[in-house]
């Protein structure tokens, strides 16, 4: 039986499966689905909004005061979740690679991660949740009870991304794409405050093998035997 305080992590790079995977297991365990990417992704819109210099820490931090973040369940398997900021639906803005490099950017702030970090801990608080980001098993949730790392090459991340931004109607670079895929990977494991690591009691599943039905599963059984 799971313990109703029970935390499953799943970090990795950009790319690999994370959201989906999160949701599949989350909903197979009647779970929370924590996504730590779209707080980062919706902080870094409201600042770039905001037109504050991220170098003016005071300036951040007093935003970060007065903003709100609300995550919304998916409406479906393969819907993102959905992020209310202050009041105001920004699901679908959220979701663009310029986004996606803006998190990277702003995560390595203090004050963001700050914030953050205590927010996605109170609601790690409730149990049965299942966080997914960079860093939810080594600073978030580091005595999580589960702790898994996804992983695959760059240009198979790169192709599932494509497909991804396709499917929703926007044009895609794949040159581009995969240029900023590998740039905020090298961000992500750089940068001073939480970089992108495996924890070092993480299971290591490399998505780019296996379907994403086969490693929901791999997820499930070693959760289920405890």
């Amino acid at each position: 039986m799971l313990p109703e305080s029970g935390i499953i992590t799943i970090d990795g790079p950009s790319g690999v499966g994370k959201s989906t995977i999160s949701r599949k297991v989350a909903r197979a365990l009647s779970f929370t689905y924590l996504d730590t990417g779209a707080m980062y992704r919706t902080v870094g819109l409201k600042l770039q909004e905001s037109g504050i210099e991220l170098s003016e820490e005071s300036a951040v931090r007093h935003c970060l005061e007065n903003t709100r973040i609300e995550l919304v369940p998916a409406a479906g398997e393969r819907a993102d979740v959905g992020v209310i900021l202050d009041g105001r639906d920004v699901s679908r803005k959220i979701r663009s690679p310029e986004m996606s490099m803006m998190a990277s950017t702003v995560s390595a702030l203090p004050a963001v991660r700050e914030k953050l970090t205590r927010m996605q801990q109170e609601i790690g608080k409730q149990g049965k949740i299942v966080a997914e980001g960079r860093d939810t098993g080594t600073v978030v949730f580091p005595d999580a009870s589960w702790k898994f790392y996804l992983d695959a090459a760059p240009e198979v991340r790169m192709h599932r991304r494509a497909d991804q931004l396709r499917q929703s109607g926007r044009d895609v670079d794949e040159k581009a794409l995969l240029q900023m895929i590998m740039e905020r990977d090298h961000n992500d494991q750089t940068r001073s405050i939480a970089p992108l690591c495996r924890a070092e009691e993480a299971h290591v599943i490399d998505t780019g093998r296996l379907s994403v039905d086969e490693v929901a599963e791999a997820v499930l059984q070693i959760v289920r035997e405890g």
